[in-house]
């Protein structure tokens, strides 16, 4: 470890009170609070627990002491049991992916970021130890340095669905100047997301949306946004597309975007199958079943439609991240905080989103 100094507050964490070079990480964070998930359920199986170890540090991570986390809807799955043939062999885990605080130790080889730095990022979708804790561990990849214009709250808010966003655009789409963009669901966070990153590239974005967030998705610089309970989009919208990001999924927008997409366009889904002919098959079977369903598909609308067709997911990206922590700074990305709980009120925080009692995001405070 590099030298470190001490970060006093009220996590729980025990901790020595002057600098020190060490190789243990435990000689200076004894423990931690955390939210574990000792099987999945509902929300209340989540257990807060004191004094939970700590790591040490491989060389390129960091030791991230946790000012706001945010509540995902993939947290929410995997408390449920998705994806359970990668966690269930490692119950007890840690959900959550979306961090903001301040770097309290980092590894040996770390060399971008520093102690006593606020900084922001996420966890990729398989992590084991996630967020929901007072130190969360984090590659220096999976970080950056966090605006000064946007709280922890707001900063906690965006990474995970930003980043899920800039891969399907720029990876997968590879979306430049002056393409044409649909988006289905563009009220949610990674919908949202994907219409401003496309905006500040310079294209031009459609969105569909509920009646609440249509004025937000137009000021962000979408240029139409259909209500789809009232409105028929097949109807509404005009033209083709370049590229078409489907965060709802399903047999009926999956045909309304292939059908929207000009030829050499790319359909991107959030909700690819992968994870779930895993758990329902197990590896050996389910793995390669998806991967052949995959790829009947790419062959399908190639064939058909000319079009490319993705299962797309968030990946760690550091250009990705450097461009949404600009963007953030300059104020031209951000998601909406609907309400934040203490970490303290977990199991209330996701029974609020699973009863659907808050649409919008829901941030953890420490």
């Amino acid at each position: 470890m590099r030298v470190m100094r001490s970060l006093r507050g009220n996590s729980g964490a025990g901790l020595i009170s002057r600098p020190a070079r060490l190789s243990s990480l435990r000689s200076v964070f004894t423990g931690c609070r955390a939210v574990m998930l000792p099987r999945f359920g509902g929300p209340e199986v989540f257990e807060l627990r004191e004094n939970v170890p700590v790591p040490n540090l491989n060389p390129n991570e960091v030791l991230v002491r946790a000012k706001a986390v945010s509540v995902n809807p993939l947290d929410c799955r995997i408390r449920a049991g998705y994806g359970r043939s990668v966690f269930q062999p490692h119950l007890p885990i840690i959900v959550g992916r979306d961090i903001s605080g301040e770097v309290a130790a980092i590894g040996t080889s770390v060399k971008s970021l520093k102690v006593g730095q606020e900084v922001f990022g996420a966890l990729h979708p398989t992590a084991l130890r996630g967020t929901y804790t007072d130190y969360g561990i984090l590659s220096e990849d999976e970080l950056t340095e966090k605006p000064s214009s946007v709280s922890h709250v707001e900063a906690s808010a965006i990474p995970f669905a930003a980043l899920t966003a800039c891969r399907a655009l720029k990876s997968n789409a590879r979306i430049t100047e002056g393409q044409r963009l649909l988006v289905f669901g563009g009220g949610g966070a990674v919908g949202f997301s994907a219409i401003q990153l496309a905006v500040a590239s310079g294209c031009h974005v459609t969105a569909s949306c509920v009646g609440q967030t249509k004025d937000r998705i137009l000021a962000a610089g979408a240029e139409q946004a259909v209500d789809y309970t009232t409105e028929d989009i097949e109807l509404a919208v005009k033209g083709k597309f370049d590229a078409v990001l489907d965060t709802i999924g399903g047999p009926e927008t999956e045909r309304i975007g292939i059908n929207f997409l000009r030829k050499g366009g790319n359909y991107m889904t959030l909700q690819g199958e992968a994870a779930s002919l895993t758990d329902k098959y197990g590896f050996v079977v389910g793995l390669p079943l998806a991967t052949s369903l995959l790829m009947k598909k790419k062959i399908q609308y190639q064939y058909s439609h000319g079009i490319d067709y993705w299962w797309t997911y968030m990946r760690a990206d550091p250009e990705g991240l450097a461009e949404i922590q600009r963007l953030v700074g300059a104020g031209k990305l951000k998601i909406p905080v609907e309400k934040t709980f203490s970490i303290t009120d977990v199991v209330a925080a996701h029974e609020a989103k699973e009863k659907k009692q808050i649409p919008g995001k829901v941030v953890l405070e420490f």
